[in-house]
């Protein structure tokens, strides 16, 4: 069946389910509920992004389309939407700077809830060389500003699948600092409470990744945590397909903990048995829903629709399989009011063999502590130094066979020793390192006389550092090791440089390779382009 994409057409099937402006949902215990009426929420959600990776896919493109900002999409597919009962959908990437208001108001009008991924093709932790610095949080922030304005916002994902093998564990230190950093970020800047999240694969590390961002201290654990899942493929049952298995895992979680991706298509069509038993009673006391992969038919083939040239919808058969099976759920709840949480957090794993994440985490990124690391410096990187010379210098400094110039601006997830300048702009770290190849010439190699030109990509300035910025200098320390525990506050950065690249121009991703460093790794992962407590847990 095939369907005009017209404006109007479109808007007069939204105002049939309109409403004032959506309850926002809250997070009591390991349940959502909406705030106003305390009535519990499952999600009934649709993966909702076009030429993007999900299903922990890789892809070799750094574009992505931004499914917000499409008005025309938007009002052509929020009525298909709708009559598949969806009260959630999942964006991959989104473009801070865009203008998000008509899609928003869109889904708001048909009860549509959002959950947004920070992260975007370049720029996001990379589970190979895991970094959380002022880049990636700045886009992070950003994603955060330009969606904390809707009411119909329901969270984040701070990673997705960024750990799915044993050898790239310490890559969840990284996110789960990330986590931290962006309920902090939520916090001061007064928002209402939305929850911060992270969405794991189904792997042999499922247990040892649920317990890691679920652990310690409030302020860095996750408010919820999504699972993507496709053991239950075709005909199956609640104990063959593992869900029973998983359930039982989960059932003293004390986070929701819901499918944010979920439809086998091993077996096609796909029929969605497994929805009858996500919102029955087998599950519904542990599980808040899920979120069917996906809405557009890709390469992958797992949509739920096509898209003609003519900009024409024509719903494949998945769509009218989920669609008889979504209209016959009626999951039971509890009311918020009725509900006393009795679920306590997990114990961090043990680190091993299969887990070397650490639970000391990498510092918040702090742009106000990396320019006064820089101003302290006699030789630092020129304004224009290009990314080519940034990789070529990283090569050479931080090659242990070289010298030790980088132990102030290296992360390392396992041994949870991190440089109290890592978390810098890659500029900034590569400062670091001109100056300490610099000072170690100056002092052992007179016969040098030109230590801060590295091929025109550096200069030398007087480096001073007074007031704040003193006492941030001499809490890193000489070799940049040292804990920076009082620092002066961060300037806003959400509003441009990386965090406001354009989702349609392509700014490129170098990765440095890694050199052993003893107690320390080399793990740079350079990208170029421009009172914290439970969140929105209600006690």
């Amino acid at each position: 069946m095939r369907f005009g994409s017209t404006l109007a057409a479109a808007a007069t099937l939204v105002a049939a389910c309109a409403a004032a402006d959506v309850d926002p949902i809250v997070i009591k215990g390991s349940k959502f509920f909406y705030s106003t009426n305390g009535t519990e929420f499952f999600l009934r959600g649709v993966a909702y992004q076009e030429e993007f990776a999900g299903n922990g896919s890789t892809s070799s493109s750094t574009q992505y389309r931004d499914p917000l900002a499409n008005r025309d999409a938007c009002a052509r597919d929020v009525p298909l939407l709708t009559q598949l009962r969806t009260n959630t959908i999942r964006v991959y990437a989104v473009d801070p700077t865009a203008n998000h208001d008509d899609c928003m108001e869109m889904l708001s009008d048909a009860g549509i809830y959002v959950i947004a991924d920070l992260g975007e093709p370049r720029n996001s932790i990379n589970r190979d060389t895991p970094q959380w610095n002022q880049e990636i949080y700045s886009r992070y922030e950003a994603v955060v500003d330009n969606l904390m304005k809707y009411n119909n916002t329901l969270g984040f994902f701070a990673g997705n699948e960024v750990t799915n093998l044993p050898n790239n564990t310490e890559a969840s230190a990284f996110v789960k600092a990330a986590v931290r950093d962006v309920k902090a970020y939520i916090v001061s800047r007064d928002y209402r409470p939305v929850g911060v999240g992270y969405a794991t694969n189904d792997d042999d590390q499922r247990t040892d990744i649920a317990e890691y961002f679920n652990c310690g201290d409030t302020s860095s654990s996750i408010d919820f945590y999504g699972y993507n899942i496709y053991s239950w493929c075709g005909e199956s049952s609640y104990r063959t397909s593992q869900y029973q298995a998983r359930t039982q895992e989960f059932s003293n979680y004390n986070v929701p903990v819901f499918f944010a991706e979920y439809g086998c298509n091993e077996a096609q069509p796909r029929i969605f048995e497994e929805v009858g038993t996500l919102y029955g009673p087998d599950m519904t006391k542990v599980w808040s829903g899920g979120i069917v992969y996906m809405y557009y038919q890709e390469a992958n083939d797992y949509g739920l629709v096509t898209i003609g040239s003519d900009d024409q919808v024509t719903k494949l058969p998945d769509f009218s399989a989920l669609s008889s099976q979504i209209a016959r759920v009626t999951p039971s709840g509890v009311a918020m009011s009725a509900y006393s949480p009795t679920n306590q957090a997990q114990a961090c794993p043990t680190q091993d063999s299969a887990w070397s994440a650490s639970e000391r985490l990498p510092p918040t990124p702090n742009n106000a502590v990396c320019s006064c690391m820089v101003q302290s410096l006699n030789c630092t990187a020129q304004d224009d130094i290009s990314d080519e010379d940034i990789t070529t210098n990283f090569d050479y400094l931080c090659d242990p066979n070289n010298g030790d110039y980088c132990s102030g601006i290296l992360a390392n997830g396992s041994t949870g020793d991190y440089g109290a300048y890592s978390m810098c702009n890659a500029a900034e770290r590569v400062s670091w390192a001109f100056n300490a190849f610099f000072e170690d010439q100056r002092r052992n190699n007179p016969q040098n006389t030109d230590p801060c030109n590295f091929n025109g990509a550096a200069r030398t300035q007087t480096g001073r550092a007074s007031g704040n910025c003193r006492n941030v200098v001499d809490q890193a320390g000489g070799s940049g090791t040292g804990a920076i525990t009082s620092a002066p506050a961060p300037s806003s950065t959400s509003s441009g440089g990386a965090a406001a690249s354009s989702s349609t121009g392509a700014a490129s991703v170098l990765v440095v390779p890694s050199f052993s460093l003893g107690m320390l790794q080399m793990a740079v992962y350079v990208t170029i382009a421009g009172l914290v407590g439970a969140g929105m847990i209600i006690l």
